[in-house]
């Protein structure tokens, strides 16, 4: 695996990337994690939670959040064939784009791709910015139910 200094931009530009990576693990997204996140949010929408009235619905079931998905990112862990060395801290620093353009229905099973879209310097001096674009899908799915630019600080 090839690493990279994080505050090497100029080598950085080779991780970033039109073409998407190998897919993450697949993680099942079961009505009882659904409802735990209603719970915890307070969004009980039938959609998410009713599966009697979901099944009137215009997905045929309940369907999870689409922020759900969004933070399930964590448990899909997608092989990266680089590393990014050197740096003391790495922090979230925010996002550029978040959609969620399908449906993730009850018992279904959802894993991700990723790919450096850009590396900068942070406008601030502090340290490198990357940008790692996002796609979230149900398996066997084409279209992603999920489009996410997150942005990550190396300092």
């Amino acid at each position: 695996m090839k690493q990279y200094q994080f505050d090497d931009i100029e080598e950085l530009q080779e991780i970033v990337s039109e073409e998407w990576g190998d897919w993450s693990n697949e993680f099942e997204v079961s009505q009882e994690v659904i409802n735990q996140f209603a719970d915890l949010t307070g969004d009980q929408n039938f959609l998410h939670v009713d599966p009697e009235a979901a099944a009137k619905g215009p997905f045929g079931g309940t369907i999870a959040h689409g922020f759900l998905t969004l933070v399930l990112m964590t448990q899909l862990q997608a092989p990266a064939n680089f590393e990014i060395t050197g740096f003391n801290t790495l922090v979230n620093y925010g996002s550029n784009k978040l959609r969620f353009t399908g449906a993730v229905p009850s018992g279904s099973k959802i894993h991700m791709r990723t790919r450096i879209s850009s590396v900068i310097k942070s406008p601030k001096g502090t340290g490198t910015q990357v940008t790692m674009a996002e796609a979230i899908h149900v398996v066997g799915q084409d279209r992603p139910a999920v489009i996410y630019e997150m942005i990550m600080l190396y300092m």
